[in-house]
């Protein structure tokens, strides 16, 4: 890793083990991780983390374990991105605003300041989502490091549309946090693979791995390229899945395959 060029960025997945319903571990451990991650052959720029890192699934619980207003994932991740001078994705969190549960991703640039605030659009009835959060109202794109990131967490990269509607935003990368679990694992790489594809753009998707209350969770944490290649890989052990990207990769691909000048929205329905 490291900088080859400039313009390169070098990317770190903290696939992580998740310890359901106990915040206070799980901030432990994944702080072990992010230091790890920093500490590592090279420093990455952006650190990105996997889907409810902060609850699990505890769903059951969660009125009581969620994080108020977001408060104190927040200040952790913006101090750890201000000391290290790192971006960070800090995958989502279960957070909790009034009586209401969001499953909401926070982003920090380089001296720690949020850029980026994305409630899950889409809620999961397999796992029981829409009984105890509240879906998101809002798309959201933020910038790091002069690269347009669009946000979508675990279930949304089923839906086409969000993914196409932040690509002719302008975005050049999704970033998706997750949990998917087995048997599932032909789904998450095909859609991810095809997010990039269609796009034309880097699609950097963080998931987690462990069991939990029955399901295993297979991490496959996946860095893709605007052409749809796969520039790096995670297995189904907890690690730090590391790879660089270049922002003008996706300018180069989208002027040699113009699909956004050939498309034909008038015969799209949009219902």
């Amino acid at each position: 890793m490291g900088h080859m060029d400039e313009n390169q960025l070098a990317v770190a997945l903290i696939q992580a083990d998740i310890e359901i319903g106990s915040p206070q571990a799980n901030k432990a451990h994944l702080e072990e991780l992010l230091e790890k991650a920093i500490q590592g052959e090279s420093k990455p720029d952006l650190l990105v983390l996997p889907e409810m890192w902060n609850t699990g699934y505890a769903l059951e619980q969660i009125q009581d374990i969620a994080d108020p207003e977001g408060k104190e994932s927040r200040t952790w991740l913006s101090s750890f991105a201000k000391k290290h001078h790192v971006m960070i994705v800090g995958g989502s969190v279960a957070v909790k605003k009034g009586d209401q549960i969001f499953n909401t991703m926070y982003a920090f640039d380089r001296n720690g300041q949020q850029v980026g605030e994305y409630s899950k659009l889409h809620l999961f009835r397999l796992m029981d989502e829409e009984k105890h959060l509240t879906a998101g109202e809002a798309v959201v794109t933020f910038d790091l490091d002069g690269f347009k990131v669009g946000a979508s967490i675990c279930y949304d990269i089923r839906f086409p549309e969000l993914a196409r509607s932040l690509a002719l935003g302008g975005t050049k990368m999704l970033i998706v946090p997750a949990e998917w679990p087995h048997p599932r694992l032909h789904h998450w790489r095909t859609l991810l693979m095809a997010r990039a594809i269609e796009n034309q753009m880097y699609v950097i998707a963080c998931n987690r791995v462990g069991s939990s209350r029955g399901t295993d969770f297979f991490g496959h944490s996946l860095i893709i390229d605007p052409w749809g290649e796969i520039v790096a890989e995670g297995s189904e052990s907890e690690e730090i899945v590391t790879g660089l990207i270049s922002p003008e990769l996706v300018d180069e691909v989208r002027g040699r395959i113009p699909v956004f000048a050939d498309r034909r929205p008038e015969f799209y329905t949009d219902k």
